[in-house]
């Protein structure tokens, strides 16, 4: 587990007060101890992070079938949604997620999408791709280029002439950035 700094314990305390407080209003919650949710460690995941926007984390040898809060060892939320305010309504809905992870639905079936879609502000999940693209740039060291279409694709290694463009299949020209 990554420690997070003291600016981000902050902004994970508030993001769980806020999330945990919407969460109270939430009808499909009503049956659900929420008040424990207060009681699991947040932390942050490793910057250099793409794909991955928040985890919960659960103790060795826990299976499926003894799966309980105290089990938790820590939810983590990407450093970089806590930077800035741009991704604030994101943020809350990865909290979010990972809560209902937390009341133990542990795979992405359809219970756990209707628990999902029931967030107030759930257009905030359409954020996610943008905000992996927003990782992809920023961790880029070099972009592969359509000269084409010029759609770019932001990696960490050169393509070398391996790759074609997804839109139009030309072959990609590598930039370094």
């Amino acid at each position: 587990m990554v420690k997070p700094n003291k600016f981000q314990f902050d902004r994970l305390f508030n993001l769980r007060e806020l999330v945990i407080g919407v969460m109270k209003d939430m009808v499909v919650w009503n049956n659900y101890n929420l008040e424990s949710l207060y009681s699991i460690n947040l932390g942050v995941l490793k910057r250099n992070a793409t794909q991955r926007h928040g985890v919960t984390k659960w103790q060795k040898g826990v299976t499926s079938e003894n799966l309980s809060l105290e089990s938790i060892e820590v939810i983590e939320l990407h450093p970089q949604l806590l930077d800035a305010e741009r991704w604030n309504a994101y943020s809350a809905f990865v909290l979010y997620h990972e809560f209902i992870h937390a009341l133990g639905f542990e795979k992405h079936n359809k219970e756990f999408r209707i628990m999902e879609n029931s967030w107030p502000g759930i257009l905030a999940a359409k954020h996610g791709p943008e905000f992996t693209e927003y990782l992809r740039l920023k961790n880029a060291k070099w972009l592969w280029k359509c000269n084409s279409c010029l759609k770019v694709y932001p990696r960490k290694k050169p393509s070398k002439g391996r790759y074609k463009c997804r839109n139009c299949s030309v072959i990609l020209v590598d930039v370094i950035v």
